[in-house]
């Protein structure tokens, strides 16, 4: 299927910009096209005419929606095994996912990297009377921007949380804190969403308890985690491609939390570093399309690879 052929369905919005590059010399040569580079990974045409895509990890780092001119060798690989498990956890659950079953040739160089995905757009609706597109979110604990609004006297989600809860609050639910998908994520009304999408946010918090329950039993915590949904080409909902990913919630090991040591095992430490050296104010003399060049330590980087690795050898079994 060519990129066209996408645009045409409605499948891919006409706005985002592709490449006419050349990809994988290994891929092409197979029928898989370059036709998207983004800030982490990149998109292919798949041969034949099934509505799907190949997705290829880079080691490429971003953060803050900043392209960095920084590699970690082996995360693209790492990240992808990870996220395979996600989905394969999800599916377990009747859940559908964009992430297919199928795999890749593994006789392939570039196999690790790659998840072919069903072709989707992102899930739309009114929400007083603004079309918006949904990130939903589910917390296990009290922290983050959300703990400032409460401290702040604010509630942006209405649900009446109160100023006198400590960060770090276990909530005995988790609770839904949707909001909007854009440049800024914008909080939404709980109960309104809920009445919206009251069969996709009962699925996805049944789904977020099974796996809190299955990460705690295998020593990490879940703090959050951010489900995109999409619809496909059959009008079915079905999640994106992070799903129970460091990329998409917040994983901590069980002895760090336990000794009050709340540092993620997934890229918030590369953040964390980020905040340090200022990057966001270095940022903004970025010209489009240009990358901020960065010096991230080994010990840095490594840390980070050991948390996925981690991550992935406790949550694949």
């Amino acid at each position: 299927m060519k990129i066209s052929d996408i645009i045409a369905l409605g499948l891919w919005p006409e706005s985002k910009k592709t490449t006419s590059q050349k990809g994988i010399k290994e891929l092409e040569e197979l029928g898989y096209n370059l036709f998207y580079i983004g800030k982490n990974a990149d998109l292919y045409t798949c041969p034949g005419n099934d509505p799907k895509v190949l997705l290829v990890r880079s080691d490429r780092c971003s953060v803050f929606d900043i392209p960095l001119n920084l590699e970690i060798e082996g995360k693209g690989v790492s990240q992808t095994a990870i996220s395979n498990s996600g989905a394969a956890f999800a599916r377990k659950s009747g859940i559908r996912t964009a992430i297919l079953a199928e795999k890749m040739d593994e006789s392939l160089n570039i196999a690790p990297r790659c998840q072919l995905m069903e072709l989707c757009k992102p899930l739309e609706a009114k929400i007083d009377g603004e079309l918006v597109q949904f990130e939903l979110i589910f917390r296990n604990y009290l922290t983050g921007s959300l703990f400032e609004a409460c401290q702040n006297g604010k509630d942006p989600y209405g649900l009446d949380l109160g100023k006198d809860l400590e960060q770090w609050h276990k909530f005995e639910t988790p609770i839904f804190t949707p909001t909007t998908k854009g440049t800024k994520d914008v909080p939404l009304n709980t109960a309104k969403v809920r009445e919206v999408f009251p069969e996709i946010v009962s699925s996805l918090e049944k789904l977020f308890k099974e796996f809190t329950q299955f990460a705690l039993d295998n020593n990490i915590v879940i703090v959050d985690t951010k489900f995109e949904v999409f619809v496909n080409a059959s009008g079915e909902w079905v999640l994106g491609d992070e799903v129970l990913t460091p990329e998409s919630s917040r994983f901590i090991s069980k002895e760090n939390f336990d000794n009050g040591n709340y540092i993620s095992m997934d890229k918030q430490i590369l953040r964390n570093f980020g905040k340090e050296d200022n990057w966001k104010e270095k940022a903004k003399t970025l010209k489009p399309g240009q990358k901020l060049d960065v010096i991230v330590p080994d010990s840095i980087k490594n840390t980070i690879l050991e948390g996925y690795s981690r991550i992935h050898e406790s949550l694949s079994k």
